[in-house]
């Protein structure tokens, strides 16, 4: 997410000293895929809507959201892997950021000089490293982070589609003060501790300082006497909303589905983030689901099996259909009855895979007993088991 000060693909001077690879647990090499799954994972792990009252795992969310947000874009990661190499090779000024030293000038002069309107200095030297300027006054606009949660629904809702409500809590501007941090109808002044410019120079150890988000206005450059009642002056909220979000027909069990502009609000003015919701399908109490092709075990006697029979099968949210067994059918054979599947993208439907499961009586009355008695003495002589043994055995 985007800070004051910074345009939509620049890099916050004071993220020159965290580590963004560590948050996530990725080595610096890692590759985009790998940062991707590894912020999913701590994403699904630490969201607030499956701890509402953990703050631990609050922050860890908002941390690894920030870090995804660096080096899970191409270009401000380039840009922030360069701000690391500067700053541990101390490739930055003497005496740092903050003044003195062999430099002999003042951070803060430079700052105000830029902000009245003046050339050179900092804001221009590393400009496109730290997003456009230390001390520019015009806010842009920041796009809305990306949320994720999840939506169970049943297994009939998977195939024809469902609409579900679902309750997301995000993190975007108070929507008291609209994200200014002033109580409505008060006038805003410069703020006295960074002059307006949103940045203050802070000792990051040894020799060297770096330009810092302003305590006193949270880099908005602009502070109120009287601070909102709602956010305490911070200019942020929290909220909780209800959406309606349509899920496709035939989506599967684990499905990631995109619906853009439903996540979090973006700032000044900016776009909402996406919100990405993993989908889970209950299991049905007689279908199974194999890609596009529903999946159904039919038992049946061995007298249908062995002589044949017509056998009456349901369909999902459809009539019954009936089944044509042919004499000597084997056990676990699987019969497709097309069109009676998942809808797929198109439009068209998969098939119904029906195996036959041949059951075996567990008890036989005195008369059931004699005619298998008669049949195992009429076909006694067929070798069943003689490939089983080598010849003479």
């Amino acid at each position: 997410m985007a800070d004051p000060g910074s345009d939509g693909g620049g890099i916050r001077a004071d993220w020159a000293t965290k580590d963004f690879y560590k948050e996530l647990g990725v080595a610096k090499t890692a590759t985009a895929d790998e940062i991707k799954k590894a912020y999913r994972k701590l994403a699904r792990a630490n969201h607030p809507d499956s701890h509402p009252d953990d703050k631990a795992k609050h922050d860890k969310f908002k941390a690894v959201a920030e870090a995804y947000d660096v080096i899970g874009d191409p270009e401000k990661r380039k840009k922030y892997d360069e701000a690391r190499r500067l700053f541990a090779s101390g490739g930055f000024p003497a005496g740092g950021f903050g003044g003195g030293g062999g430099a002999g000038f003042d951070v803060d002069d430079l700052l105000r000089q830029q902000h009245s309107g003046g050339g050179g200095g900092f804001g221009d030297l590393f400009g496109d490293l730290f997003g456009g300027g230390f001390g520019r006054r015009q806010q842009r606009a920041a796009r809305g982070a990306d949320l994720e949660t999840t939506a169970t629904i049943g297994f009939a809702e998977a195939l024809e589609g469902v609409t579900v409500s679902l309750r997301i809590a995000a993190e975007g501007a108070c929507p008291t003060c609209a994200g200014t941090g002033g109580k409505p109808g008060t006038t805003p002044h410069r703020c006295p501790t960074c002059d307006g410019t949103g940045f203050v120079v802070a000792s990051v150890g040894g020799a060297f300082s770096m330009n810092e988000t302003c305590p006193g206005c949270g880099g908005r450059q602009l502070v109120y006497d009287d601070p909102c009642p709602t956010c305490h002056g911070t200019g942020r909220g929290s909220s909780v909303r209800t959406i309606q979000a349509k899920i496709p027909a035939g989506v599967k069990d684990g499905q990631r589905i995109r619906l853009r502009g439903k996540g979090a609000p973006g700032e000044r003015g900016g776009p909402a983030g996406d919100l990405f919701v993993t989908v889970k399908v209950t299991g049905h109490r007689i279908f199974g689901r194999k890609g596009d092709d529903l999946t159904l075990e039919v038992p049946i006697s061995f007298t249908e099996a062995a002589l044949g029979a017509e056998v009456k099968v349901p369909t999902l949210g459809g009539a019954p259909v009936t089944l044509k067994v042919p004499a000597g059918t084997p056990n676990g054979r699987t019969f497709r009855i097309r069109g009676r599947g998942a809808r797929k993208k198109d439009g068209s439907h998969g098939d119904l895979l029906a195996t036959v499961e041949v059951q075996v009586p567990a008890t036989l009355s005195d008369e059931a007993r004699q005619a298998l008695q008669a049949y195992a003495a009429a076909t006694g002589s067929t070798p069943l088991r003689a490939n089983l043994f080598p010849d003479g055995e």
